[in-house]
């Protein structure tokens, strides 16, 4: 029986116009950067505890600018921390946003799969007589297990 996860139609209007509001926000963050798998592993992440931490460095050493030496950028920091409040509330609709889209994908795939087993089973049984059954077999060759090789004789 199809699992039917999903009804739905997307317009080509509804993907330009999608297309055009993905290039806008590509265009107003174009400062996001991009980080290697190395660059990534190396970094020190800044997680829910850690950033209480930040927050409370950057205010101690914002009461106190004469203890900050010229070489440690405060403001850089400032900035940094102003940035990521300001971009967190993006993010998450973005991640949130991604999350139904690949749900949406599974969904779809799923109801694809379900209708496209029925109807193999219906060439299974009823398409031998109607001249369908090379379609039915390279349809089945998504099943076929490759052989196994035959295990060398020792010597």
């Amino acid at each position: 029986m199809s699992v039917n996860l999903i009804q739905l139609e997307v317009s080509d209007e509804q993907v330009a116009t999608a297309v055009a509001a993905l290039d806008q926000l590509e265009t107003a963050l174009a400062g996001l950067v991009s980080l290697s798998p190395d660059d990534r592993r190396r970094l020190t992440k800044m997680g829910p505890k850690s950033e209480v931490f930040c927050r409370q460095a950057l205010s101690v050493l914002e009461q106190n600018r004469q203890i900050v030496p010229p070489s440690l950028d405060l403001p850089g920091a400032q900035l940094d921390l102003r940035t990521l409040d300001r971009l967190r509330p993006l993010l998450d609709r973005l991640q949130r946003l991604a999350e139904r889209g690949e749900d949406t994908e599974t969904a779809l795939g799923a109801d694809l799969m379900a209708f496209a087993l029925e109807g193999y089973g219906l060439l299974k049984v009823s398409g031998k007589n109607q001249g369908l059954d090379g379609l039915r077999k390279e349809m089945g060759a998504r099943w076929a297990k490759g052989r196994r090789e035959a295990a060398a004789p020792s010597a």
